[in-house]
């Protein structure tokens, strides 16, 4: 883990496209602005990690229930 130190308006670049700019330190909370392209999704850690679980989750859909969702779909496709 790299640990730098920053002041208030002073900015990390990561990369030759992400800025993590330091706006404002209340007490024991920092505030931070990211400037980073559309395509590059930024969210909270806490966050991250439910999409991860989220998406594990919906990776371990029993079979037989997809087979049965294919058929469905299939069938009121075809009228």
């Amino acid at each position: 883990m790299l640990v730098l130190t920053r002041k208030t308006k002073q900015a990390i670049k990561i990369g030759g496209n992400i800025e993590i700019t330091i706006l404002a330190i209340e007490g024991d909370q920092v505030k931070i602005g990211i400037d980073a392209p559309r395509t590059i999704e930024v969210h909270r850690k806490e966050i991250f990690d439910e999409i991860q679980l989220q998406n594990s989750e919906a990776a371990n859909v029993p079979a037989e229930l997809l087979s049965t969702i294919n058929k469905l779909y299939n069938s009121d496709n075809k009228n």
